[in-house]
């Protein structure tokens, strides 16, 4: 039996040409579109009728038109990418109530096949970060057809409500189009899955408080929400304090949902939501998080008032290592697939792509990659110079070239990942028998603490950089990856003594298969497995002697 059977590479099957294709390539039109599927709790995003991880990056917003197309390409290439995540705006493609202009569309999806990249296509319609500055004029300055909400004092506020039956229907109709143009000129599947609207909800007003709105918080909440809250009686009664946020994220998640929906009827791509975060550990003021939004305390509406919805996904821009992981925990739920569509791209957040990964997300994407000219600091980087690009690249490197196969190997086999906390302490997992740890900032080789020389101190150790994930292939198998850290695998509490390190080999992947390139020894593993600052994938196989 050959390596690459033994470690059930072909757990999914290959691609229906018989043969696995490489990670951006795309099948011959009338391929079935992608889809999420769920076994176990756990999630797989197949492509071409083959897992695929999604190593993204999301570009700016205003790079949505052709003449900044070429902003973007070499930035992804640089990272290793192998998706892009752009918006198409509603006012770009309806400028005039019913007249469509897909032209923008079919440049981009030219584009991004001509450099074996695929879509994610941000559907900017009647939300866009909480705003409706990304929908047509003619939406905007007609307040009747297309009504604001209403503040508690009857003032407009600046976002569309979620009660605006004509807002709801026009928006609709343009995403039908959208959906339309793609399943009559995207046969290959070039884009593989659609986040429909932009961070929705509303700042400061937690809800409608106009005549309509107010007439539908009065009554009893909507039968799908009493089962799966196990909440009764009014908004006011089920919710207390929480009353106007949960109602607002109701119809908010319904109005999305309609739109979805839709969409799907004409081309069943995988959908998704984004959230604005809240606090990571209480919840928040209602006046003071995007009300409406699927932040993850809300979830459970989200899920029973919008089951078109594929996903609900976090957007990251908190770098603090103990939010990012609780934020991760909360949105990889069995009935939810953990996906980052956006985190920061300062150097900083590219070490959450290993507990992501360790979580067994299906995507990744740092945002603002391209060379436009924009820089979102502080919530990003300064800039998009070499050091803060390595901090993608080195993670995306590794997996590549195996994403097919690491995504299919995590549908059923144990994961986990960690990334370099702030306060520099060690991580540790245990998996089966063995206990995984994981310390910052020592040379490749020897301690820290040797008594007989002095060494500079390494100039990772005060950087919020490196992490690894690992993958438990079978009792005593396992993948290795990461960066700027130092991992050791020992005997776990309790399991049989005198465990050893048997192998620890350096290769790769070539046609699902696993290749040795090199095996490491001595100085290589006396003091731990060194993860440097250069793409690495090792295959460790434990044991124990007698």
């Amino acid at each position: 039996m050959d390596r690459g059977d033994r470690l059930g590479f072909r757990h999914f099957g290959p691609d229906s040409s018989g043969h696995r294709r490489p990670c951006g390539s795309h099948q011959p039109p009338g391929h079935a579109a992608p889809r999420i599927e769920t076994r176990n709790g756990r999630h797989v995003l197949l492509v071409d009728g083959a897992p695929f991880l999604m190593l993204g990056a999301q570009a700016n917003n205003a790079v949505n038109y052709p003449a900044y197309l070429d902003t973007i390409w070499p930035v992804l290439d640089r990272i290793h990418a192998n998706t892009l995540e752009i918006p198409v705006a509603w006012q770009q493609i309806e400028p005039v109530e019913g007249q469509f202009d897909f032209a923008y569309l079919d440049t981009l999806l030219d584009q991004a096949r001509q450099h074996d990249k695929r879509l994610v296509l941000l559907w900017f319609g009647t939300w866009k970060n909480t705003n409706y500055s990304y929908t047509p004029d003619w939406v905007k300055l007609d307040n009747r057809r297309f009504p604001r909400m209403k503040q508690k004092d009857g003032e407009d506020h600046q976002v569309l409500s979620a009660h605006g039956a004509n807002t709801l229907a026009s928006d609709k109709r343009a995403f039908v189009r959208l959906m339309t143009h793609l399943r009559d000129h995207d046969a290959a599947n070039t884009v593989i899955m659609v986040q429909v609207e932009n961070e929705t909800g509303s700042y400061r007003v937690p809800r409608d408080y106009g005549a309509q709105a107010n007439g539908l918080f009065a009554q009893p909440i909507p039968a799908a929400l009493a089962r799966a809250t196990g909440r009764s009686g009014t908004w006011a009664q089920a919710f207390g304090a929480q009353a106007d946020r949960y109602f607002n994220t109701w119809y908010t998640a319904r109005y999305v949902n309609e739109i979805a929906d839709a969409g799907k009827a004409i081309k069943p791509l995988p959908m998704y939501v984004n959230a604005a975060l809240a606090g990571p550990s209480n919840l928040p003021d209602p006046a003071g998080v995007a009300s409406g939004g699927p932040q993850q305390d809300v979830l459970d509406v989200w899920k029973a008032a919008a089951p078109a919805i594929d996903l609900a996904a976090p957007d990251i821009y908190d770098g603090k290592s103990d939010n990012v992981l609780v934020y991760l925990d909360k949105y990889n739920r069995p009935d939810n697939a953990l996906m980052v569509p956006e985190i920061g791209n300062a150097a900083l957040f590219g070490r959450y792509f290993y507990a992501a990964l360790g979580r067994g997300t299906i995507g990744f994407a740092p945002f603002g990659m391209d060379r436009s000219g924009y820089m979102n600091y502080p919530l990003g980087a300064r800039n998009l110079d070499d050091p803060t690009l390595d901090a993608f690249a080195l993670p995306y490197a590794m997996v590549a070239p195996m994403m097919r196969e690491w995504a299919a190997l995590a549908a059923s086999h144990p994961t986990w990942g960690g990334a370099k906390p702030d306060d520099g302490k060690p991580i540790a997992t245990t998996l089966g028998k063995w206990t995984i740890t994981g310390d910052w900032g020592e040379w490749q080789f020897g301690m820290k603490d040797w008594t007989f020389i002095k060494a500079e101190p390494n100039p990772a150790a005060d950087q919020p950089i490196g992490g690894f994930a690992v993958m438990q292939l079978s009792d005593d198998e396992f993948l290795l990856i990461g960066d700027h850290v130092r991992v050791n695998f020992a005997p776990a509490p309790g399991s049989p003594a005198n465990g050893i390190m048997l192998r620890a080999e350096e290769g790769r992947m070539v046609g699902g298969k696993w290749v040795m390139n090199r095996v490491w020894n001595g100085d290589q593993t006396d003091y731990g497995l060194n993860l440097t600052d250069r793409p690495q994938v090792l295959r460790i196989t434990m044991g124990h002697y007698r």
